[in-house]
């Protein structure tokens, strides 16, 4: 089985994210990367396959600058075999759209029978990168899937996706599109073998030129959606709280700010 998993790196989630002074961009400066969360669950899967059919290989494909290549090497750590790496300056500031067509070129050129991304991207959520990379390669593309079963003729899937108030089965064709969410597995940390056999795994850059497209479909030139501003929340208020001696008084007290200072009833 030939499995690709297109892989972004994002913010930490714990890492505090502001705008810049011109709230034109966010300020990355200090913050901490990672792997995509959603993107764990699929390298996890790609190497669960790997292992249960007993043979193939699991590319990573990753577009990035030259920091997304920590999380390349946490995936080829985690077992994965080798990685594509498309860093240009011209790739910058894409939304899904250039992004996915970025992508879908350089897999064109690829042998493929699975391809896996995340659900969606923790730092902007659009949850849209799969979908359109599908659309690109002319696949048929399955959201959120929770379980993925091979067949026996290694020719079709079938899956499951949670739903509002069940669960939905589809079956596939390969090749197709799946993008991973939480609950199809628990991924793997990488060992220390795996870390330093990392090292040594082939690693391919890929710049504009090598793709065959020019500055105006990728990136932020090629985007279709442009981001005019970014601004953080605003400052919550501070509770109040309601006093009294017992709690019927203490509901008296909350029904009386409730009617004369919030006005809700």
């Amino acid at each position: 089985m030939e499995i690709i998993v297109c892989l972004k790196q994002v913010p930490d989630t714990e890492a505090e994210i502001r705008p810049t002074p011109d709230n034109t961009e966010i300020n990355y400066e200090g913050i901490k990367f990672v792997m995509n969360v959603y993107d764990e669950y699929a390298v996890e899967e790609a190497l669960q396959i790997k292992e249960r059919v007993g043979e193939g290989t699991v590319t990573i494909v990753t577009l990035g600058p030259e920091r997304a290549v920590e999380s390349i090497r946490t995936a080829l750590a985690m077992g994965a075999d080798k990685a594509v790496h498309l860093d240009d300056p011209a790739f910058g500031g894409g939304d899904a759209y250039s992004t996915a067509k970025a992508l879908a070129k350089a897999i064109e050129g690829m042998s493929y029978d699975i391809i896996f991304c995340g659900k969606q991207a923790i730092d902007d959520d659009l949850a849209q990168g799969g979908n359109i990379l599908g659309e690109f390669l002319n696949l048929p593309s399955i959201t959120g899937i929770v379980k993925f079963d091979l067949s026996e003729d290694k020719k079709k899937a079938t899956v499951q996706r949670q739903i509002e108030g069940g669960i939905e089965v589809l079956e596939v064709s390969l090749p197709a599109v799946f993008t991973a969410t939480k609950g199809l597995n628990e991924p793997r940390y990488p060992s220390l073998p795996g870390i330093m056999k990392a090292k040594k795994k082939e690693l391919k850059p890929i710049k504009l030129a090598d793709l065959g497209l020019s500055e105006e479909e990728v990136g932020k030139k090629g985007a279709q959606i442009q981001v005019l501003k970014f601004s953080l929340p605003p400052v919550r208020q501070a509770g109040t709280i309601v006093g009294g001696d017992t709690p019927e008084e203490k509901a008296e007290n909350l029904a009386k700010l409730l009617r004369e200072e919030a006005k809700v009833i």
